[in-house]
Order: C-alpha cells, then structure tokens, then sequence
C-alpha cells in the first residue's frame, strides 16, 4: 500500500488529473486498508468489485478530459443512503436483505461525478443514537485510543467518521437529523457539514424524521467539504423540501478573508457543568476567529434551553410515522409464525424482532406524544417552541450576525458501553449543542479545532445563515487555518 488512502479530495483530485496517480491506484489502496481494518467495524457492506469497475469508469473519463471535480475519489456511502442492487439495510435487521432497485438522488450525483463506492458504512439503526451502538451489524470504533479502552467514533454516522479519520476512504457521506454528522466528525477529529434543510434531496434515503434529516459530507478538510458539497447539492423534483436554489461554486469561496465578519457567541450554550476543556478551547476558537479580523459580539438565544426536549418529542413523532411502513410484508425481515397466527401476530413479532431497542423506544414514545390525548399538550407545545427557537436565530442574523460559534459536543469521544441503555437521557444529552441547528433548518459545521488532556479530538461548531453554505465554509476555513490542527490517531488496528 502506498498510502493514497491518506490523501485530501482536493490533492487527489489534482494528482489524478496530472496523471500521477489513476483512479483504480486510489481505490485498490483504499481496499487495502478497509480489509485491513476489520477491528473498526466502520463498512458492513465491501463492494471491491463494484469499486473497481466505477474506479477504471473514472479512469476513461479523466483520460477523455470529461472530469469533474470528484470524478475518481473513493468514498464511503452510509448505510441508509439506497444503492441500487446494493444493501442498503440502516443498520437494522427489520432491512435485512434489502438491496434496492434504485439509487437515492445524493448517491447518484455523487455517482454522476464520478465518484467510487467503496461500500457500505455502520451507523446507529435508522439513525438514532449518538454512539452506533444501536447498530445491528455491532457498533463501530474510534480510531482514536487512550489507555486501551475502545472509543465510539459518535452517532449515528459513526462507520462515515471512523472510516474517515482512518483513511479508510477520501470522504464519506453521512445524514444529521439533530447533530449526526457534526458530533461524530467532532469524537474523530475531521470535518462534517450539515448544510440547509433542502439543499440536499431526501429521496432515497431512508428516513427517520423527515422534517429533520439533511445529508452532508464527512470530510478531512474544510476544502474537501466544499468541494463535495457541491457535487451532493441541487434540487429533486422527486423531493417536495428540495429547493430550487442555485448552487454555487463552495470551493471558490475560501478564500480565508473574514475581516469585518460578525460572529456571535450565544450566552445560553454556556451551561451548568460544562467541561473546563470545551470552555477553554471556545473561547481558544473566539480569538483566533479575532485575531483573523473577525468582530466577536455576545449574542442571546434565550429559547435554547427547550431545545433538547422539543426535538425528543418531534423526531420520535416523525420516527413513529415513518417506521410504520416496514411490517414484513413486502421486504426485509419476517419473523417465523405459529400455527394460528394471523396478520397482527406477523406485524407484532417481525417487529419486535427487527427493531432494536432504541428504535422501539422512539416508537412508543412517537405514537404517545402523537395520540388523541396528548397530541396538544406534547406534539404542538414542540413544535410552537420549534419555531420559537427559529426565531431566535433569525433576529441574530437580521441584527447582522454572520455565523455563530459554539461547541460542538459538551466531552471528547466516550467509552463503548459508558452511557447505558438504562439512562437514555445521558446519551440524548451529546445532542445539547447541535438539535437547535436541525430545529431551525440551517447550515452547521464541525471544525477539529484541538486536543483535550487524554490526547483526544474536540471540535468547534459554526452556525451559518440559511442557504449560506459558501460563507459559512468560509469561516470554518479560517477556523480551520488558525488552529492548525494535522493531529492523526496513531494506528492500532
């Protein structure tokens, strides 16, 4: 292996048009090291077959001068992202067996720009969770180490950071529907964007709260981000939350000039208990956005604290809605039945043997706060705070804020098994800093911006106005430059 693997997409992307390196040396360098990291359990799915015929594709079109800018960069592809003829199960076993006849609009222009699919990545089942431990496949591991212990890469596109950090592949695709794209590339120390709600289409790709989920890319770069977040974007006519909104070239907007840019930094995310290390490295991210020409002003978004619990009302809701289509009857799992038993027994037992606890829970807590009697009291006192909270961004942006700094995760990566399914509100607490940008529809990213004192990754969030992905990657640029940070976790597996 001559280590391709490790390269950006910008980097790759200039060698393979300078010929120094072709597609299929990228990819088979790639496959070496997914098969060599087994111990990760980041793909659940290998494609190497398919891999290589898209990566000699790639080939012929970078020799014919018909290439864009992804064209021959392998990637991962989370787990609920459809892929035709290729399983496509959210991690969960009620999807066994289920290989799509289409592809989703995300993955077929990425496809179209002549990216290659490396396989399949683990997540948390249909995306709830915050340490892919609710994965059917078995959870996935943080490349990062300290005293032996096994770390999550976070959730619930745990397999796309972990396969990411590890240069398992150039980039990966993950979804956020309140904080899974950015507390993972947070746990492993690389770059995720969740963009504006509709930038990316939904359509294909298996849903868990419709009002919230968004695609994004999982990244080691600020630059690569940009650079695949244009490939991913653009409308769907076949989604009705797709927007008609032109898509601009993001790559060309880093240009790392952000004088006279205006960032907020909300009083309300300094909370009770916060870790002296997430303090410190805010306000280390504060002055290095100062020092870059920026103009620090201290903001208020005082319906914060409601955010947490509205947004565990709303997704379990959407979850219970959306989750009700799969019953064994016309794909994936069917459990095996007594004599006697009827159709409710089928639904009944192919569902208490598909999902897992997690989603169950979810489930039953979407189908309470959704019922006759608490409809009112539960389901619309959310979504009233949902908008409320909205509402509290678009004044600091209407008073001329142009990006909010945050952290991203209120600890470093947490142990495998530290947070049990006994307290689930210990782990519905990793999304304290992130469901607000999910709530409101707007852009966030995840810069690693340090390391706490076990040597581990922590990152800063930056919150943007809505459908300004270009300045947001701007400012996450320059982020990105101040701090410096090239750390990579040693390799043990």
């Amino acid at each position: 292996m001559s280590d391709l693997n490790k390269l950006t997409i910008a980097d790759a992307r200039d060698m393979l048009r300078a010929k120094k390196v072709s597609a299929k040396e990228l990819t088979a360098d790639c496959l070496t090291a997914i098969d060599a990291a087994d111990a990760l359990g980041a793909y659940v799915h290998k494609t190497p077959e398919l891999a290589m015929d898209q990566a000699a594709a790639a080939d012929a079109r970078l020799a014919a001068g018909d290439a864009p800018d992804m064209c021959g960069i392998p990637l991962g592809i989370k787990d609920l992202f459809c892929t035709k003829g290729v399983e496509s199960q959210s991690a969960s076993r009620i999807l066994q067996g289920f290989k799509p006849e289409y592809e989703s609009t995300v993955s077929q222009k990425l496809l179209d720009a002549g990216t290659i699919m490396l396989g399949k990545l683990n997540m948390d089942e249909f995306a709830m969770g915050s340490s892919t431990e609710t994965s059917a496949y078995g959870n996935a591991v943080n490349p990062w180490k300290i005293d032996d212990r096994d770390l999550t890469p976070g959730g619930s596109s745990g397999g796309s950071a972990s396969a990411v950090a590890a240069d398992l592949c150039l980039a990966a695709t993950g979804t956020d529907t309140g904080g899974s794209i950015r507390q993972p590339a947070a746990f492993t120390g690389i770059v995720g964007i969740k963009p504006t709600y509709g930038r990316c289409s939904r359509w294909g790709i298996i849903a868990f709260a419709s009002s919230l989920d968004q695609a994004g890319p999982m990244t080691k770069t600020v630059r690569d981000a940009a650079i695949m977040l244009e490939a991913m974007s653009g409308h769907d006519a076949k989604d009705s939350t797709s927007a008609d909104i032109a898509v601009p070239n993001f790559e060309a907007m880093l240009t790392g000039d952000i004088r006279g840019k205006k960032i907020g930094i909300p009083k309300e995310y300094r909370m009770d208990g916060m870790p002296a290390e997430i303090e410190k490295l805010w306000g280390e991210g504060t002055a290095m956005l100062r020092d870059a020409g920026a103009e620090i002003v201290d903001i208020s978004l005082p319906h914060t604290k409601y955010a947490l619990p509205a947004y565990y009302v709303i997704a379990p809701a959407e979850a219970s809605s959306n989750l009700a289509r799969y019953d064994g009857v016309r794909f994936g799992h069917r459990a095996t039945l007594a004599a006697g038993d009827g159709i409710t027994e089928m639904y009944e037992k192919t569902r208490a043997e598909g999902f897992g606890h997690e989603v169950q829970r979810r489930i039953m807590v979407g189908t309470y706060v959704l019922s006759a009697g608490f409809y009112d009291a539960y389901y619309n006192r959310a979504r009233r705070v949902r908008a409320l909270i909205k509402k509290d961004f678009d004044d600091v942006f209407a008073a001329g804020i142009d990006a909010i700094l945050t952290p991203a995760t209120p600890s470093a990566a947490f142990g495998l098994g530290e947070m049990t399914d006994a307290d689930p509100v210990a782990m519905y607490l990793n999304d304290v800093f992130t469901v607000t940008v999910n709530l409101a529809g707007l852009p966030g990213i995840s810069v690693p911006t340090g390391l706490n004192s076990d040597g581990l990754p922590l990152g800063l969030q930056l919150i943007g106005r809505p459908w300004e992905e270009g300045d947001l990657l701007n400012t996450a640029y320059a982020l990105e430059q101040a701090a410096g940070f090239v750390a990579k976790p040693n390799r043990w597996w």
